[in-house]
């Protein structure tokens, strides 16, 4: 298997050197040269696998030559053996014929464990194969940040430096990474927004020369395939659960960069029957805009209860695009220039693509805390505000009441109780028992202002010897 970038001006990479590279050399994201797809019957003698069996058949052709399948099976293992729930993705039914998917078992309670799990081994096992050390510099809206630290802490070969959103992320996202005080880990909370932080790290995957000599930058954020690779595997888990390949299956799914939706497309692409897939967006809507009006321009960032999603730069679209455009590198890097000064527009054929494969739809914050309310008092459900965008969304989108609609479950309700709180909730959601005391942690991080050289000198000067 080989990887491409979407830009079309990269040299094709393997899937070694793929997972430690992230961003191309041209600015683009990889993408695997082809895509494997099963057939029914192969799907179909996949059911009652557990998640761990299911996830080597689902991603071996995307590995394959990479790594021997007997130390694959061991790195899935010990990826999700983390996981707090022995079903890793379980199910839950909240209306008729409507699932909510729990994305929130892993060790940080976000539905990044299950990608960031993974990328920490497979990045493990292939430093101490080339005796190799690395810096991994990511940005987070909130949760992929505490998933990698998660991921990479006990990883000799790895310094991890993570950019925040300063004050536009929830306590407890926050305490999460910051009160992880292993010497290789590091927390920059920017004065700027989740696109400020993206951009850094974007910028600084251009031009590593401020590192030390020896190292280079590896991605933890989505632009890493490994982590649309990990994410396909629970779109087959609940569409086995709930009869697929025999019948259709719908997903909603919260999304702000795109990933886990993408990721919802390639599974439809391998041979999942997937009828419908919602892009469920809070009031940062441009990838709603996109695909309902072709406006896909950049507004003023508004800070939100579902913070996660507060992204108006959805770096994972361009791996749509390149599909939508015939797999063009140059109309995509066109597309990329166009969007520089704000702004751009998808061709009518491009537009019509898009639409065949996802609906979309936006919610606000009232309507969020709505939701929750609704769901709670109807079922003794609590949902995270950013699953009840995905679910608000599927009950205002749904096509067909007879295929099971999954809500993509993203996070853990602990994880904003002013959300919960707004909501009517008289008592804030309770963490898990591993988390009871992470309000009486000591927290570690920097804050530094939104100016790329003090952030790589930041870098540079923490880098381990």
């Amino acid at each position: 298997m080989k990887y491409i970038s979407t830009r079309g001006l990269a040299p094709a990479l393997s899937f070694e050197e793929v997972v430690l590279t992230g961003l191309a050399p041209d600015g683009g994201l990889y993408v695997p040269e082809t895509l494997p797809t099963f057939s029914t019957e192969e799907i179909a003698a996949w059911a009652g696998l557990s998640y761990q069996e299911l996830a080597f058949n689902v991603m071996k052709p995307f590995v394959a030559g990479a790594i021997s399948d007997a130390e694959f099976k061991k790195i899935i293992a010990n990826a999700y053996s983390t996981f707090r729930h022995d079903a890793i993705a379980p199910l839950v039914q909240t209306a008729h014929n409507e699932w909510i998917l729990e994305l929130f078992q892993g060790p940080t309670l976000a539905f990044k464990d299950f990608a960031l799990q993974l990328l920490g081994h497979l990045l493990d096992h292939f430093l101490k194969k080339n005796n190799q050390k690395v810096v991994v510099m990511g940005a987070t809206s909130g949760d992929t940040g505490s998933a990698a630290i998660e991921g990479c802490r006990r990883c000799d070969n790895i310094d991890i430096f993570i950019l925040h959103p300063n004050n536009r992320v929830s306590e407890v996202q926050r305490r999460q990474m910051t009160t992880v005080l292993a010497p290789n880990v590091f927390n920059i909370a920017l004065e700027g927004n989740f696109d400020d932080c993206q951009n850094m790290v974007k910028a600084s995957f251009g031009d590593q020369s401020f590192l030390p000599e020896g190292r280079q930058l590896v991605a933890v954020n989505s632009i890493n395939w490994a982590r649309i690779m990990a994410q396909i595997v629970y779109y087959f888990y609940a569409g086995l659960a709930l009869g697929a390949p025999h019948r259709p299956i719908a997903f909603s799914v919260p999304t702000g960069n795109f990933g886990d939706i993408f990721a919802g497309y390639l599974a439809k692409r391998m041979g999942l029957p997937i009828d419908q897939l919602i892009i469920a967006t809070n009031c940062n809507d441009i990838l709603h805009r996109c695909i309902s009006s072709n406006d896909h321009s950049k507004y003023q960032l508004q800070h939100t209860l579902s913070p996660s999603m507060d992204i108006m730069v959805s770096s994972n679209f361009e791996r749509m695009l390149f599909d939508l455009y015939d797999r063009d590198g140059s109309a995509i890097r066109q597309l990329m220039e166009d969007f520089k000064s704000g702004s751009m527009t998808l061709k009518e054929s491009a537009l019509s693509r898009a639409r065949e494969f996802f609906t979309s739809y936006g919610v606000s914050d009232e309507v969020t805390m709505n939701t929750i309310r609704d769901v709670f008092e109807h079922t003794e459900y609590l949902l995270d505000p950013h699953t009840a965008i995905g679910v608000e969304a599927a009950r205002k989108t749904r096509r067909r009441q007879d295929i099971p609609m999954v809500c993509l479950a993203t996070a853990h309700p602990a994880k904003f109780p002013e959300a919960v709180r707004q909501a009517g909730q008289a008592e804030d959601p309770v963490l898990p028992h591993h988390m009871k005391d992470l309000f009486k942690r000591d927290e570690r991080y920097t804050v530094l202002a939104q100016d790329i050289k003090a952030v790589q000198q930041f870098v540079a000067a923490n880098v381990r010897k």
